[in-house]
């Protein structure tokens, strides 16, 4: 099979698809033919290093945790899953950026049928972020939540799935997708310096005058922001994890949302239009250098997804 590999940390250039043979399958394990395999920030960092105290790379190192497809053979102990059932799942072993994935049965779930194959590949590790995150500060009706890098694949959904929870959403976003971000009921905040100013009088005409709760998903300031503006620190949840520490912040994020009754939910959530998992562009899985080129230059809105 064609499969994404690098063989040292580096910036784009060290991606390439190579043929490899996937692993075994073990007693429950499942072989999934991949249609649809989301791309992610936290990739790009294991990809050059950034993160090699914390998520060290093994060369030649595989990539990609989303994942959708079909079933294609089980594992001689699986009962659940049959050649030719529509999934989408997770993969752990960095692995899912490939034309077939060798994954745990319980690391899968049934795909709706009115569920784009794009969307289902890219749901997993941005929707179990947004739901950790939001299920982290607890929001209540009529609280005002703000949100940055709230047009990113983890934002946009955490935006849509605040409002499923009638709170007020303040999103701090670049203009060009102010539009979006006003169509889903949110409150527009432009990043950049001055941006803590512009968060105090937006917050003001909100309606109630105060934040309650803050989503970081950008990192940098935004923790001490979000203190600045009054949150508590329980109350703010950053996927900075060295912030989180040194603040007294929470940093819940994709392992504590991974859970197939959450992707499940979130599944119905996406195929039932009540939330809408941004798509912004697909590649083949030769184009892998363009997809990340993208994800990494362009600020997409949403995902960025392969298609093998």
């Amino acid at each position: 099979m064609k499969a994404v590999r690098f063989h040292r940390y580096g910036g784009i250039d060290v991606l390439g698809v190579e043929d490899v043979e996937p692993r075994p399958l073990a007693p429950r394990d499942v072989l999934v033919r991949v249609r649809a395999a989301g791309i992610n920030p936290g990739e790009a960092k294991i990809r050059t290093g950034a993160l090699h105290e914390r998520f060290p790379a093994v060369f030649p190192s595989g990539q990609g945790s989303d994942l959708a497809g079909t079933v294609t053979a089980t594992g001689a102990a699986v009962t659940g899953w049959a050649p030719g059932d529509p999934v989408l799942g997770w993969s752990w072993e960095r692995s899912s950026h490939a034309e077939y994935v060798v994954v745990p049965e319980d690391q899968l779930v049934r795909k709706p049928a009115g569920l784009p194959w794009a969307t289902a590949g890219a749901l997993y590790v941005a929707g179990s972020t947004a739901w950790a995150a939001v299920a982290a500060v607890d929001p209540r009706a009529g609280e005002t939540v703000v949100v940055s890098g709230a047009t990113g694949g983890v934002g946009s959904l955490a935006v849509q799935l605040l409002r499923l929870r009638r709170a007020h959403v303040v999103a701090v976003a670049s203009a060009r997708h102010q539009d979006w971000l006003e169509s889903q009921g949110a409150a527009f905040a432009e990043y950049g310096s001055g941006v803590t100013e512009r968060l105090r009088r937006t917050i003001k005409g909100d309606g109630g005058g105060a934040a309650h709760a803050f989503l970081d998903f950008h990192g940098g300031d935004y923790p001490r922001i979000a203190l600045s503006l009054g949150v508590l620190p329980r109350r703010v949840n950053t996927l900075d994890y060295g912030a989180a520490a040194a603040l007294g912040t929470r940093s819940q994020g994709s392992a504590e949302g991974t859970d197939r009754a959450v992707l499940t939910e979130l599944a119905g959530l996406a195929a039932a239009g009540r939330i809408e998992a941004q798509v912004s562009r697909t590649h083949p899985l030769s184009e892998v250098r363009a997809a990340f080129t993208h994800l990494e230059h362009d600020h997409p809105l949403g995902k960025v997804v392969l298609l093998p």
